[in-house]
């Protein structure tokens, strides 16, 4: 009844809180769009009469470092449109500051950081939680993204869109066009939101056209302001576009002696706008070897690591599927589809807004069997439907359901269950004034032969203002709560968690803010006994020049509930009731992000498991050489002292990264892996051509290595023996119909 008891009490909070429904914070900040006068040639000289026309975005609000003033550098914005696009151009002045702009390289969807830019945000529903993003740094390459939650960016979404920004000697000037093919939008209404930022490194200066404090991001859709249609926005007529790829390339697997292997695919994938705000989404074969390999991290936790999805097939819409739940309570996470080997046969996915309130995700996927394995041909059916109610909150319900087809166990191979269903509910808050976030979730999973413990109930509010930070969190997770198809790497337990955070602002001088951080998280096993706790004692400075330093101090204990090796290199393990009490202090620091060399590092030392200790230290280094080249490497190096049998172990992790950026269209990018506790070596190196928006050449070559040792099939002693290598060419066209 405990549990029943807490949930209801965040439940009864986050109603409470949705009294905060004034209007729309920034109503008054407008600007009116009305049809070209002229013909729109997007070359990054704004001379069309329809520019001149326009009506002018300008005297932004400063946001970095101070939030209670006007920007000191100047940006003009206009938009406009015609039958087919959507064109903004911004004016963006030089600041104070002489020198050169600052910008990593040309390659998309470059780091905010660490990038002199401009990028606007649309909500074209005008419903303060989900749009896009687009905009480009100074020196032209592209950014764009999908956003959700009321203000993150999914960057890894990617389409079809134009831009050109050329370089004076006091400003840079961005025009760019968005088809209205490219994005979603409600027929008939004549308002959506808006707001445009800028970054400007060498003045330190973030702006934005509405005013928004500065612990709130610019991409926050509750404080965008109104973009005026003269009439409601065009339909777009018949949007389909048909997405072919041919690929071909060779594998040669030396760890199990197999001979070279090549292979030649083809595949399809395919857009349909059902209506202007609802897509199809069809994939036939396909295949994603042109996404960026994960960046691998050194694993001492006894859960399973979480990696995001970066398939561009999964990701419009994605988050009404993926973000349900929790970071850790994930009904559905489709990278339980088609990895490790498993080939996706085809797919389907109709997501989109059904009107203002309603919104909507339906996806069918199939995969094909693996004989190697045993394991089945297997569908996984999800649907999804989102309510929103009130300001900016909503209701969600989602129903998983995971399916093995024609399963027959075969002998000496894993045994896989026939079925796993998952239905929930949950209740999402963010308040009009973007202070209160909250979601009050519950879960429930079906499986063969198992009944009772097989639900999550889950309920959070926070509070976040310009000075203080405050929140809670309960947690219960069944035993027998299960997720085939999602993401949740503990059951078994009952969680509470709470943070107090507070920022002092100091008015002049070196530090921006400064100011403390409280986390406490308790984990209780069904009987409601204590089997973990952590708190983390923080405090940051946050610099003018936009360095950060942070320093922790934080207790631990465990009871573990299930062997654990505490080195995660495959060795002994301690043993299941044992207690662990450990206390370890750390530090963080980033420099400022407007040098051509930034670096970072953290360190941490302090107790571990077993009476043991353990001592971290890991750096971040990065230098460009504008606007073409990016260097950045990663280094992690771990010393970890426990009592026999496993002594002293040490492992580095070495990640560099080289980023050869010819055009904002060819780039080449390599990237190794050094990981010595997984003793593998990972070499990544991409050659990508956008010969048209959004379609591609790619020539993809990756190695992995076994350090120390012997070649593979051979007696003769080595620094690195192959275990598998691939070369790989692939062809992608986006045809609009």
């Amino acid at each position: 009844m405990v549990k029943f008891s807490s949930i209801l009490a965040v439940i009864c909070c986050l109603f409470c809180h949705t009294i905060l429904l004034a209007q729309k914070k920034n109503e008054s900040y407008q600007l009116h769009i009305n049809r070209a006068s002229s013909p729109i040639t997007i070359d990054g000289l704004v001379e069309e009469p329809a520019w001149q026309a326009a009506e002018v975005a300008s005297n932004f609000w400063m946001v970095l470092p101070m939030d209670t003033s006007r920007a000191r550098v100047r940006t003009d914005v206009r938009m406009t449109y015609d039958d087919h696009n959507i064109y903004l151009s911004a004016i963006c002045y030089h600041g104070y500051v002489e020198g050169p702009y600052m910008v990593e390289s040309l390659r998309r969807d470059w780091a905010f950081v660490k990038n002199d830019n401009f990028i606007f945000f649309m909500d074209t529903f005008d419903d303060q939680t989900n749009g896009f993003t687009f905009g480009t740094n100074a020196a032209g390459a592209q950014w764009d993204g999908l956003l959700y939650e009321g203000g993150k960016a999914n960057l890894s979404w990617d389409n079809k869109w134009y831009s050109v920004v050329k370089n004076y000697a006091d400003r840079y000037v961005l025009e760019l066009a968005i088809p209205f093919k490219t994005i979603r939008y409600k027929k008939g209404i004549n308002r959506w939101g808006i707001n445009f930022s800028r970054q400007d490194l060498k003045t330190t200066e973030k702006s934005s056209w509405t005013p928004i404090q500065r612990q709130f991001p610019t991409a926050s859709l509750a404080l965008t302001g109104v973009l005026v249609w003269d009439q409601p926005p065009p339909q777009p007529g018949p949007n389909i576009s048909i997405i072919p790829y041919a690929l071909t390339g060779i594998t040669r697997d030396y760890q199990n002696n197999t001979p070279t292997n090549s292979r030649f695919d083809a595949g399809l994938d395919a857009k349909v706008a059902v209506t202007s705000s609802l897509n199809l989404d069809l994939t036939v074969n396909p295949d994603f070897s042109q996404v960026d390999v994960d960046q691998q991290v050194t694993n001492l936790d006894r859960y399973e690591l979480f990696f995001p999805e970066k398939r561009q097939f999964f990701l419009e819409n994605g988050d009404q599927f993926t973000n349900f739940g929790y970071a850790t309570i994930r009904p559905f996470f489709s990278r339980r589809i088609g990895l490790g080997g498993v080939p996706i046969r085809f797919g389907a996915r109709l997501s989109g807004k059904l009107n203002k309130d309603w919104r909507m995700g339906v996806m069918d996927m199939q995969t094909g069997k693996v004989d190697d394995t045993g394991l089945p041909a297997q569908n996984f059916a999800v649907v999804a439907l989102q309510r929103r109610i009130f300001a900016r909150s909503n209701i969600g319900l989602m129903f998983v359901n995971k399916e093995s087809l024609s399963y027959q166990p075969e002998a000496n191979k894993p045994l896989y269950s026939r079925y796993n269903r998952n239905f929930g509910l949950e209740y999402n808050l963010a308040s009009a004034n973007n202070l209160w976030t909250g979601k009050a979730l519950y879960v429930k999973s079906f499986s063969p032969d198992q009944s009772g413990e097989d639900a999550v109930y889950a309920g959070n509010l926070q509070y976040t203002s310009r000075r203080w930070l405050i929140g809670g969190q309960v947690e219960s997770v069944g035993k027998n709560y299960t997720a085939e198809a999602g993401y949740v790497p503990r059951r078994g337990y009952e969680r509470g968690m709470a943070t107090l955070g507070y920022t002092f602002l100091p008015t002049g001088g070196s530090v921006l803010n400064h100011g403390p951080l409280l986390t406490s998280t308790y984990f209780f096993d069904p009987a409601w006994k204590q089997s973990d706790n952590e708190s983390v004692l923080s405090y940051a400075i946050t610099f003018r020049n936009r360095s950060v330093f942070t320093a922790w101090v934080a207790t631990d204990y465990v009871r573990l509930l299930q062997p654990f090796d505490p080195t995660n290199t495959g060795r002994e393990t301690l043993a299941t009731g044992t207690e662990h009490y450990w206390t370890a202090w750390g530090t963080d620091f980033d420099s400022k992000p407007q040098s051509v060399f930034t670096y970072g590092f953290s360190s941490r030392y302090g107790g571990y498991y077993d009476n043991g200790t353990r001592l971290n230290l890991t750096a971040d280094l990065g230098y460009r050489i504008q606007p073409y080249v990016s260097l950045a490497a990663s280094l992690s190096y771990n010393d970890i002292r426990l009592p026999q049998p496993w002594g002293r172990t040490t492992f580095w992790l070495v990640s560099p990264r080289f980023d050869l950026t010819l055009t904002n269209t060819l780039y080449l990018t390599t990237f190794v892996q050094y990981n010595e506790q997984q003793k593998n070596m990972n070499v990544n190196a991409r050659i990508q051509w956008r010969y048209k928006p959004a379609s591609d050449f790619f020539l993809v070559y990756t190695d992995n290595y076994l350090p120390n040792s012997a070649q593979i099939g051979q007696d003769v002693p080595g620094f690195f023996s192959v275990k598998n290598r691939a070369l790989v060419l692939k062809w992608t066209y986006w045809w609009n119909l």
